[in-house]
């Protein structure tokens, strides 16, 4: 599958999973997309390697499309002193990225508490690093052997992504039980995610904290 066509393939998929009320996207990482950054936005980034300044150049301009959408036209998306993104008042949002492609996720503070999104290659998740993601408070029903590590490694990214807005606090892998079955996950802080996820062309979960919504799961393979 070519760039394009496994970007196009991603986008079907992320469409098929976004919950009402959540707009999510892709876009490829291409040479030259540091170039995408705002002036505001590089200024945050000093420091930053040209490999990071350029998947942010791709992810941010990915997010100003969206809000763009959303009626939000020339957004800046800044940087919190803890690298978290910062969204225009009224927006919560997430971004991630993998050595290819960027993905977002952006919604309302009316609908949404807070949302995190992560990106992975759909490969084996390496074993050392499967040890360390697993709990035994976790549950992989019904997804297939070899990727079932690298969901439930993203899935706790992203919920970790959508906590840490809401209360500061630093999680590990030992602090978030997920359920890919059920579509949840819960953190030791007491925070209740409703997770949505497609394992091909990439794994992309998505996390949100809404608590008026029920938990549900939608699935794109």
């Amino acid at each position: 599958m070519s760039d394009s066509a496994g970007e196009a393939a991603l986008s079907a998929a992320m469409k098929r999973i976004a919950p009402p009320g959540i707009r999510l996207g892709c876009r490829l990482i291409r040479d030259g997309d540091e170039a995408l950054l705002l002036p505001e936005e590089a200024s945050a980034l000093p420091a930053r390697q040209p490999a990071a300044r350029r998947a942010s150049g791709t992810a941010r301009a990915l997010a100003r499309h969206l809000l763009m959408h959303d009626g939000i036209p020339d957004a800046v998306i800044g940087r919190s002193g803890t690298g978290a993104p910062l969204w225009p008042q009224g927006v919560v949002g997430s971004l991630a990225h993998d050595d290819q492609m960027a993905v977002a996720a952006i919604a309302r503070t009316a609908d949404v508490l807070s949302v995190g999104i992560d990106v992975e290659p759909a490969e084996p998740l390496p074993d050392e690093i499967a040890a360390l993601v697993f709990n035994g408070g976790d549950g992989i029903g019904g997804i297939e052997a070899g990727l079932a590590a690298r969901v439930l490694f993203s899935a706790k990214e992203a919920v970790y992504k959508a906590a840490h807005p809401l209360d500061g606090e630093i999680l590990g892998y030992e602090h978030i039980r997920v359920d890919l079955a059920r579509g949840q996950g819960i953190t030791t802080t007491g925070h209740r995610m409703r997770l949505f996820f497609c394992v091909h062309p990439r794994v992309v979960v998505l996390a949100v904290a809404a608590g008026d919504q029920p938990n549900s799961i939608l699935k794109a393979t």
